[in-house]
C-alpha cells in the first residue's frame, strides 16, 4: 500500500470541525486515501520509539459482525466502509528480546497512550480528507472473545476500534468543557461548582435539541462511573501477562 500525497485541510481547520461520524454513504474510502490515513497513523509520536502498537484493518464481513455483536450491536460498525481496531502489541518486542517483562502497569500504559496518539493520527487525517469517523471503545464490552475473533496473541491487546468513510450526516457539534477547567497554571486549579453547573446546563440544551434526551454531563458520568466498570479487564490483562506490578 503506497502513499499519495492528497489534497488536505487545514490542521486546526480539521481540529475544530471535529463531529463523531456514525452515519456514512456508501462511497468507499479510495486506496490512496486509506494509505494516507494509516501513514498517518506510522507517523504518530511513540513513548522511547517502542511503536507498541497494531491496527488491524478488518474487512471479512463474519469478523465485522462478531465485532458488531460484541460492540453493542453498534450498526456502524457493519456499515462503515472501514473498521480499524487499534492494538497494544508488544509481539515483535518478544521476538527481538525474549526477557522482555511485560507485567508492570507502567508497560500497559505505554501501549494505551501509544495506541490514542495513533488512532488520533488517523483520525485527523481523515478528517482533514474529508473522511469522517467515531471511536468504538465498546469492543471493551467483551474484551476476550475480541482478542479470540481477531486472532491475537497474548502479547497483543485490542483496546479500542475506529469506524470510517464518507459522512453521511452532518451533526450538532456537542460542548465541551470550558478551556479554564482543563488547564491550570503551576498548580491544579479546581473546578468551581457554578462552572460545572453552567456546563451541564448547556450540554442538557445540546442533548434536548439532538435527540429529545433528559441528559447532561453529570448524568452522563453518573451513568458510566458510579458502577463497576468492566471489571473483566483486569483478569483479562493479567491472564495475558499484563498489569501484575
Amino acid at each position: 500500500m503506497s502513499e499519495t500525497l492528497l489534497p488536505s485541510a487545514p490542521t486546526l481547520e480539521t481540529i475544530r470541525r471535529h463531529r463523531s461520524i456514525r452515519k456514512y454513504t456508501g462511497e468507499p474510502v479510495s486506496p490512496e486515501m486509506l494509505a494516507a490515513v494509516l501513514e498517518a497513523g506510522r507517523a504518530a509520536s511513540s513513548s522511547s520509539f517502542m511503536q507498541c502498537v497494531h491496527m488491524v484493518r478488518v474487512t471479512d464481513h463474519a469478523v465485522r459482525e462478531r465485532l458488531f455483536q460484541i460492540a453493542s450491536q453498534q450498526k456502524y460498525v457493519l456499515e462503515a466502509p472501514e473498521f480499524l481496531v487499534f492494538c497494544m502489541d508488544y509481539t515483535k518486542h518478544r521476538q527481538q528480546v525474549p526477557e522482555v517483562q511485560l507485567d508492570y502497569t507502567e508497560v500497559m500504559l505505554i501501549g494505551a497512550v501509544d495506541a490514542g496518539i495513533m488512532a488520533q493520527n488517523v483520525l485527523l487525517a481523515a478528517e482533514s480528507l474529508g473522511l469522517g469517523g467515531v471511536y468504538i471503545g465498546s469492543l471493551r464490552n467483551d474484551i476476550a472473545a475480541a482478542a479470540e475473533v481477531l486472532g491475537l496473541p497474548d502479547t497483543v491487546v485490542p483496546l479500542f476500534g475506529m469506524c470510517l468513510g464518507h459522512p453521511d450526516q452532518e451533526p450538532l457539534y456537542r460542548p465541551r468543557l470550558p478551556l479554564a477547567s482543563l488547564v491550570s497554571e503551576n498548580r491544579y486549579r479546581v473546578c468551581p461548582p457554578e462552572e460545572l453547573a453552567a456546563y451541564n446546563a448547556k450540554l442538557a440544551e445540546y442533548y434536548r435539541q439532538r435527540s429529545g434526551l433528559d441528559l447532561d454531563w453529570q448524568k452522563q458520568v453518573a451513568n458510566t462511573l458510579a458502577k463497576p466498570v468492566r471489571p473483566h479487564i483486569l483478569p483479562f490483562l493479567q491472564q495475558r501477562g499484563f498489569a501484575k506490578r
